[in-house]
């Protein structure tokens, strides 16, 4: 029997794949992963062992391709696509990190003869801009709840930052000056740069008069404590059923301003870097959605269709 608390497994002794998961997610933390990289480990290495398990398989060398793929099938059940390619995903990464660390003598790492599920590649849908305008309306001026929102509703779309990193900035973080904005706890502990314009620059001083200290965390709740990623999530629904739009996910702000990157003429390699993405697998979604644009465009005004 296994389970996950805060990124980490409790096992019983008796339990030898959860004991190898276990020993795979202290690799994970001493590599300096977030905790909600090590959560998700934890959460879906917990139930590929006790699909295991109710199936017989003790142990890490037992593990079969037909076991794999049967637990695949099992999960599809139950997600959608890309939950069945995170339980994938998790699952190479444990045999994987096994087979580099122990080097079984006469063990074929069985994940090598099991491909990955396919994921439908949709175009990533932006937060409309609509409806981010309407929930500015909403922010009161002069009060603290009201400048901290519609601050962290500018900022949000002006950095292209993921909530997690977005919640992670100190006030130090930002060069108001300059609009620089320093995200030192980027996905896999990668640092880089984002930016704010000058509208979102002014809203985040308009926030920072109602706070006393020049150090700490850059985004606070009432009580002065660091926000948190559900108390975001909360701030937006709020915001929503105010302005009588649907509540965003906090993704979409950085499909927006993606979005809205490629359509303003930023080149793809500044975008991933402004993004954090390693590669530009990712951005190629999001050109999916401007190349519509253009198609659009050319229907509304093609030269043929028009004048000939």
């Amino acid at each position: 029997m296994t389970l996950a608390r805060k990124g980490q497994l409790i096992l019983l002794k008796t339990d030898p794949i959860a004991q190898d998961i276990r020993a795979f997610l202290t690799d994970r933390e001493a590599r300096g992963l977030s905790p909600r990289t090590l959560q998700f480990y934890a959460d879906e290495l917990r139930n590929l062992a006790a699909y295991l398990q109710s199936h017989g398989v003790a142990e890490t060398e037992a593990i079969a391709p037909t076991d794999l793929r049967a637990f695949l099938l099992d999960i599809a059940n139950r997600r959608n696509p890309g939950g069945v390619h995170a339980a994938y995903r998790a699952a190479r990464a444990f045999l994987n990190w096994y087979a580099s660390e122990y080097e079984p003598e006469g063990w074929a790492n069985p994940i090598r003869k099991v491909r990955p599920p396919r994921v439908p590649q949709k175009t990533l849908d932006p937060v409309p801009i609509a409806d981010i305008r309407a929930m500015l309306d909403t922010c009161e001026r002069r009060t603290f709840t009201g400048d901290r929102d519609r601050a962290i509703l500018l900022c949000l779309l002006d950095t292209g930052a993921r909530a997690s990193e977005f919640c992670a900035l100190d006030i130090g973080d930002v060069d108001l000056r300059g609009g620089a904005v320093h995200i030192r706890a980027g996905k896999g502990g990668k640092a880089r740069v984002a930016f704010l314009g000058d509208r979102s620059r002014k809203a985040l001083l308009d926030y920072l008069r109602h706070r006393q200290e020049a150090v700490g965390p850059l985004w606070v709740g009432e009580t002065g404590t660091r926000l948190t990623y559900d108390a975001l999530r909360s701030i937006m629904r709020r915001r929503a059923a105010m302005a009588g739009v649907p509540v965003p996910p906090l993704h979409g702000f950085r499909r927006a301003f993606a979005i809205a990157s490629l359509r303003a003429g930023v080149d793809v390699v500044s975008l991933a870097r402004l993004l954090g993405h390693a590669d530009l697998s990712v951005i190629r979604r999001y050109l999916a959605q401007t190349e519509a644009d253009l198609q659009e465009a050319h229907r509304r005004a093609g030269v043929v269709d028009k004048w000939l």
